[in-house]
This record gives C-alpha cells, structure tokens and sequence, in this order.
C-alpha cells in the first residue's frame, strides 16, 4: 500500500473493514468530521461535532459484490435511493450532536480540531437533536443536482468553523482550507455567479453581496455602484447581530509536530477477532492486486 500517513491509519482501516462499501446511500451515517462551533444566543459558544445516523440500519457490500456492481450497474446506489422515495418509502436520519465546552478542549488528551480523530463517547455523549427525511425526487437532475453547491462556509446563525486546520486556511499555502476551496471550486465549475442558481439561493431572499457581472449574471447590479466594500455609497452590509463570536486566545505560538501524536489507540479498538481477519484480508488481497497490474506494466514484453 506503500506510505500511510499516520493520521490517515483510522479511515484506512474503516475503508477496508467490513463497513467500507456502502449497500447504496440509504444504509450509510453520515458524519460532520470537521469540529465546529454552536452559539446561543448570548455569544456563549461550545465546539459540537454532527452525526447523522441512518434509520435504515447499516448495510455494506462485500468487496465480490462491489466488482461486479461497478462493472455491470454503476448507478445501483442512486437508482436505489430514487426508486425508494418514488415509492414513498422515504429513508431518513436522525440527527446527533456532541458537545465539547472550551475548557474541556483545553485538557482533552486528543487534538479535538483533528477530524481524523473521535471524541469518545463516553466523555461526550450523543445528544439527539431531531431527524432529516428525504421525501422527494428532483424534477431535473442536472439543475437540482448537478448543480447544487455544498460549502461548509454557508452556515446559518449560531453555527461557526472552529480551529480545525481542514476548514481554517493554514499558513501554509498549500492546504488551503474547505471554507475557501469549496466556493472557489464552484465558481470554477459553475460560475461566479453560482449562489444565483435556485438549488443554491436563499429561499427567502436573494443572494446579497458585491460579486458582479461574469457568466450566468441573472440580477442587474447598476454599474456605477462600487463593487467593493467598505465602500461610501449604498449596502449589502454587515449585519451585526450575525457576526461571529468572540473568544480569547492564549498561548505560545510556534510549529507542530503531528506526526507524534497517537493515531494508533483509536484505530487497535475499530475491531478484534473475527472484523481484525476481514480487514486485514482485504488489505492483503488490495495489495496483491496492485502488485498484479504494476507487475503487468512494468514487466510486459510490449
């Protein structure tokens, strides 16, 4: 498999386990993974993390059967789902969060910003919050689908990005953020003018900022008016009362090594026994296809 890095040993491991391949989304949780930030409405904030669990139960693919599936029925995982809630058998969520107060954060033995880490549970119960249902197709695809942009920097009220270093754009240049890449992937993909699309605009409102003109431009933004801010003339504007939260910072800023930390604890409890000998055979037989098809290559009288 050559080099794993050793924050990345943890979904390795998953990846390969009896719960690597998904039977189609209807039977997967879902995770937040990033660590994030709840605030009332006092400015009082706690690091929280989402968890999605499926209300289906959890059903996976063996590896035999995800061959053959990629090969013969790409589209088995979507048909599946549409065909689900065609049928009215809607699948749904129930949503979970768990909550780390800054004090908490202050003395957890693990990095609680590193989203290849999990905050145990016993220390940070699951607090159940509600649930999702999905109860209706998309009338088009391409416009409800192929177009919808996913950002994690699009968050409502009282939910904020915390120090995790995957969201924040770091000092180093080439790990920029998810708040920044996401929207700048999109204004690739699908324009600058992406939050205009409907699947992407507030329901309530229109897109309000200072980006103009570009492709698909749908709205007439006088051109006299600055495309700037802060600027002397007329808003969009802060709204305050939507600011983020305060907190105050102390400490000794210098350079980190990660590569000491433990990525191995989590990862010895993810199985024993019988799970240990499925993840470590599908290991072994991913190995020994790839050693077939480089050998192939590299050893091939063509």
């Amino acid at each position: 498999m050559g080099h794993i890095n050793g924050s990345r040993s943890a979904s390795v491991s998953i990846l390969f386990s009896d719960r690597g391949i998904p039977d189609g989304f209807r039977f997967m949780n879902g995770y937040g993974s990033h660590t994030f930030k709840l605030v009332n409405a006092k400015g009082e904030a706690v690091y929280c993390k989402f968890h999605y669990k499926t209300d289906q139960g959890i059903k996976n693919l063996t590896v035999e059967e995800a061959d053959r599936l990629v090969v013969k029925d790409p589209d088995y995982a979507t048909r599946d789902l549409f065909q689900a809630i065609a049928k009215k058998n809607f699948p749904s969520w129930t949503m979970y969060i768990q909550v780390m107060t800054f004090e908490q954060a202050e003395k957890c033995p693990i990095n609680p910003f590193d989203l290849t880490k999990v905050w145990p549970h016993s220390q940070y119960p699951l607090i159940r919050v509600g649930k999702f249902v999905l109860n209706r197709n998309p009338e088009n695809y391409f416009a409800e689908v192929e177009q919808i942009a996913f950002d994690p920097s699009n968050m409502p009220p009282g939910i904020e990005p915390s120090p995790d270093k995957m969201l924040q754009v770091s000092a180093n240049v080439k790990l920029k953020g998810r708040l920044f890449s996401y929207p700048d992937t999109h204004r690739y993909r699908l324009g600058p003018n992406y939050l205009h699309i409907p699947v992407n605009s507030p329901r309530s409102a229109n897109a309000c900022h200072y980006q103009r003109d570009g492709p698909m431009c749908m709205f007439a933004h006088p051109s006299h008016m600055p495309n700037y801010y802060p600027n002397s003339f007329t808003p969009p504007q802060d709204i305050p009362q939507h600011k983020e939260s305060t907190f105050i910072s102390s400490g000794d800023v210098d350079r980190h090594d990660s590569s000491v930390e433990d990525n191995v604890s989590q990862v010895m409890r993810l199985g024993t026994g019988s799970k240990a000998k499925i993840t470590l055979a599908n290991i072994l037989n991913w190995n020994c296809s790839v050693l077939t098809t480089e050998s192939k290559y590299f050893f091939s009288p063509n």
